[in-house]
């Protein structure tokens, strides 16, 4: 074991310094790996018990005006098959999330400006007033602070916006010209001054990453303080100018993991769909390196298969009954349990 030492001063106090987070990053073993995801189990059942929080995914647009140049749905793919799911087809897929124990629904798209911001505003009102008990997250990318508090105050809960890198010149490698990381992280802070549990987050394994950019992720992430961290390995997408690039790994992302349960004890942290497409248990593993939240696909089969990240994503097939009765047997053949519950950031 190479880096138990500072595997216990992370638990003690939740954070290093930017060197000894290299160091961990760089030379741990598969001992150290076991050591830290068992304190981050500790960790997280100190806090959430055994229970895992699921929350229905409703991806409602492929469109996006931007051109990242890692996304499958990035605006100058022409081989993507464009969808754009209407009102009614939304609340429905709530309505059967609903009757499936579903108590939080995540509403996530490209930046697709034909949903204004009082469409979406609609759309939040709408299921609130038919699931009042429930909490509306919104994943749709950057907008100005307006727009974030208008939808805060039509009911929206929680908003996830990966900041993807934190290092200026590496989101510049990632990104065209007329995105900026700056204006990223201000729209980040803009959410949390409004009041929304924030969700941030990075690609593990993404091209031109350096460990020295990961370090920057976890500092960032220390000064934002986010409600949740959304991280999976980066998966190549065929249509992409990355096409060629190698995905990140298994072993780095579960590592990850377990660092983020040490350095934000009360963090709401998924076990992505990515993680359970590049190893078949990749989701299980996840669990069990610390992670509490699982995200079911609730979005129309028909559509499922255009709203391509990235390449062999899992569950395109699956009726949502299927997917969240699949999720359930896999949580519990960890020793966990999928519980219905809006899932809320505990303080």
């Amino acid at each position: 074991m190479l880096q138990k030492e500072l595997i216990d001063k992370l638990h003690k106090n939740s954070i290093l310094s930017a060197d000894e987070f290299y160091k961990m990053l760089s030379e741990h073993d598969e001992e150290d790996s076991e050591y830290l995801f068992g304190l981050a189990r500790k960790v997280r059942e100190n806090i959430y018990g055994k229970d895992v929080y699921i929350r229905g995914l409703i991806e409602f647009s492929n469109y996006c005006r931007n051109d990242c140049y890692y996304c499958g749905i990035r605006k100058s793919n022409t081989n993507a098959s464009r969808y754009r799911l209407s009102g009614d087809e939304i609340l429905e897929c709530a309505d059967e999330g609903y009757r499936l124990g579903f108590r939080t629904f995540v509403l996530q798209g490209g930046e697709d400006m034909f949903f204004t911001a009082e469409k979406i505003a609609d759309i939040v009102r709408n299921i609130k007033k038919r699931h009042s008990d429930c909490a509306v997250t919104l994943s749709v990318g950057e907008r100005d602070y307006d727009t974030y508090k208008y939808w805060y105050d039509a009911g929206a809960d929680r908003y996830l916006l990966r900041h993807e890198t934190a290092t200026d010149e590496h989101y510049r490698k990632l990104h065209p010209d007329e995105l900026s990381l700056e204006n990223r992280k201000k729209c980040l802070f803009d959410l949390k001054e409004i009041g929304y549990q924030v969700g941030a987050g990075f690609m593990v394994g993404s091209p031109y990453q350096t460990t020295e950019y990961l370090v920057n992720d976890l500092l960032f992430l220390k000064e934002l303080k986010p409600h949740m961290i959304g991280i999976g390995p980066y998966i190549s997408q065929q249509d992409t100018p990355f096409a060629d690039m190698e995905n990140g790994t298994l072993e780095q992302t579960l590592f990850l993991l377990g660092i983020l349960r040490l350095m934000f004890p009360n963090v709401l942290l998924p076990s992505t769909t990515a993680l359970g497409t590049i190893a078949p248990n990749g989701r299980e593993l996840g669990l069990k390196a610390g992670a509490n939240v699982v995200m079911p696909n609730l979005s129309p089969v028909s559509v499922r298969k255009k709203y391509q990240l990235y390449d062999n994503k899992i569950c395109t097939g699956e009726e949502s009954a299927q997917c969240a009765g699949c999720l359930r047997n896999r949580i519990e053949s960890v020793g966990y349990e999928m519980t219905v519950s809006r899932g809320d950031y505990k303080i």
